[in-house]
């Protein structure tokens, strides 16, 4: 990891990177409550990982990465990631967004308010991601 990505990184979680990433964490846990909603919460870890630590990491469609269609991928992960922009998906969308225009009023917090469209617009979607290092 390169100097300056591990400084954006540290101010990241810092300045609104741990809020976001226990926002996904305890959704996560609501979601592990049902056995329905262990896929979601899953997801939601492995997002929130991605919410502490943004900077040198992307989030893709697991097909790019295996090279191959999982339960995630399929048409069971889209009715998924219906099901979850309802009830979750939209609330972690606004607190990103939230954040992203508080981020983009200073111009040294252009870099991070990107980080937080990036994941709101992953929030709307997870199911079927990986994330990947760059």
């Amino acid at each position: 990891m390169s100097v300056l990505r591990l400084i954006f990184n540290i101010l990241w979680f810092l300045l609104g990177g741990l809020v976001m990433g226990l926002a996904w964490w305890i959704i996560g846990l609501i979601c592990f409550i049902s056995i329905i909603g262990i896929p979601f919460g899953r997801a939601c870890f492995v997002m929130g990982k991605l919410a502490f630590w943004p900077f040198g990491r992307d989030a893709i469609n697991r097909r790019y990465i295996n090279r191959v269609e999982d339960f995630g991928t399929s048409a069971f992960g889209t009715l998924g990631n219906i099901v979850w922009f309802i009830f979750f998906g939209i609330w972690l969308a606004i607190g990103h967004l939230m954040h992203a225009l508080v981020c983009f009023l200073s111009i040294i917090g252009i870099p991070f308010g990107i980080q937080h469209l990036k994941l709101a617009g992953l929030s709307i979607a997870p199911i079927g991601k990986g994330i990947v290092g760059r």
